[in-house]
C-alpha cells in the first residue's frame, strides 16, 4: 500500500535493535484515514477466505483490525494483555514474547467472543518474528476456531516470521514489507 510506505519513509524512525517507530500514525497517535484505507485493502486481500471473525492483539492491532472489520462486516476481538474483572474466570490464555516491551506478555480472550467453528482472520500492526501472531493462532486453536489468514500493516521481511506462519498453511499478507532498515535508509521489498 503506497500511502503506508510513504508515511513510513517520511515519518518512520529506526531506533536500533530492529525497532521501527511509527508512533505518529500507527501506535500511539492513530491516523484514522490511513487505517481506513488499510481496512479497505485488507478487505480486498481477504475477500474470499471465508473469515467470520477478526482477531488481533491489544493495543496496536486494534485500529487496522477494526477498519478491516468495518469493510468485511464482521466483529473484531482483541486479545487483552491483562484480565479485567469483567472477564469470566475461565479464559483462553497464552504467552508471547514482545520485542518492543522486552518481556513476555499474556494474551487473553474470553470464550464469550471466540468459539469453536469460527474462521479467524488475524490482523496486526507488525510481523517480525511472528511470536505475537503465533500466540493469537494458539488462542484461536484453544477456542476450537481455525485461522484462515494473517494480515499485517508492516512486515520486517528480513525476519523469520513469515516463514514460521506460512508453515501453518494459511495466506500471510502485508501492506508494507521492509527488506532492510537502518539509521540511514528504509528499503521496501519488491
Amino acid at each position: 500500500m503506497q500511502t503506508l510506505k510513504d508515511r513510513i519513509q517520511a515519518e518512520g524512525e529506526y531506533l536500533g535493535n530492529g525497532i521501527l517507530k511509527v508512533d505518529g500514525f500507527v501506535n500511539h497517535q492513530v491516523d484514522a484515514q490511513l487505517m481506513d484505507e488499510a481496512g479497505k485493502e485488507f478487505a480486498k486481500l481477504f475477500a474470499d477466505i471465508g473469515a467470520t471473525k477478526i482477531l488481533t492483539a491489544e493495543i496496536s492491532g486494534i485500529a487496522p483490525a477494526v477498519m478491516a472489520g468495518k469493510y468485511m462486516d464482521m466483529p473484531v476481538v482483541y486479545a487483552r494483555k491483562r484480565k479485567p474483572v469483567t472477564m469470566p474466570d475461565q479464559v483462553f490464555l497464552t504467552l508471547a514474547p514482545s520485542h518492543t516491551k522486552g518481556r513476555t506478555v499474556e494474551l487473553i480472550v474470553s470464550p464469550e467472543y471466540l468459539s469453536g467453528g469460527e474462521k479467524v482472520l488475524i490482523i496486526d500492526d507488525f510481523l517480525a518474528s511472528g511470536a505475537t501472531i503465533l500466540g493469537l493462532v494458539r488462542l484461536a486453536e484453544l477456542a476450537g476456531a481455525s485461522v484462515v489468514g494473517v494480515g499485517t500493516l508492516i512486515e520486517k521481511g528480513y525476519s523469520k516470521g513469515r516463514a514460521e506462519l506460512e508453515k501453518l498453511g494459511f495466506p500471510v499478507k502485508s501492506l508494507a514489507c521492509l527488506k532492510s532498515i537502518d539509521y540511514d535508509e528504509i528499503v521496501f521489498c519488491d
